[in-house]
């Protein structure tokens, strides 16, 4: 009976030692929604950003992405995201689909505008810029790079 009181105590600390790694590493990975006031972004392609997903300001984390949804009138992704009460936004700021790296995750990166006046609670981000294909655009430096090589092998050969 004491061997099985031992394991029973044992199994207990170990439950607890992970119930607390867990709650800190919540709590410090940045995973929780921020408190805030709403806005609005509408972009022409969201490629990789997902509900939850940072919205940062000169690499600093001020919000996060709560929703997406495509607007049927104009086939635009619209992005609502929280922002931090103590961070004001110009309304002539800009916002961009960025990324950690050439294949880390994406995250929304505003950059603040020069006007005195404030996007007020549910304002709209004006100025967007989407995501990157960046697929497409390898793809696009293979073929012109292809097509550049056979125009020199056409003019090296000259006319038949």
């Amino acid at each position: 009976m004491g061997k099985n009181l031992a394991e029973t105590l044992l199994g207990a600390v170990v439950l607890a030692g992970a119930v607390i790694f867990l709650t800190f590493a919540y709590s410090k990975g940045g995973l929780k929604t921020v408190d805030g006031y709403s806005v609005v972004g509408k972009f022409d392609r969201v490629d990789g950003l997902a509900e939850g997903s940072d919205v940062r300001m000169s690499g600093i984390k001020i919000g996060t992405v709560i929703s997406q949804k495509l607007d049927p009138k104009t086939y635009l992704a619209v992005l609502t995201m929280n922002v931090r009460k103590d961070v004001k936004l110009p309304r002539d700021s800009s916002a961009r689909i960025a990324s950690n790296g050439l294949l880390g995750d994406k995250y929304l990166s505003i950059t603040p505008g020069a006007e005195d006046e404030m996007l007020k609670p549910g304002g709209e981000i004006s100025h967007t810029q989407g995501s990157v294909d960046l697929l497409s655009l390898v793809g696009r430096m293979i073929f012109s790079q292809t097509g550049e090589k056979k125009k020199a092998a056409d003019k090296k050969d000259g006319p038949n």
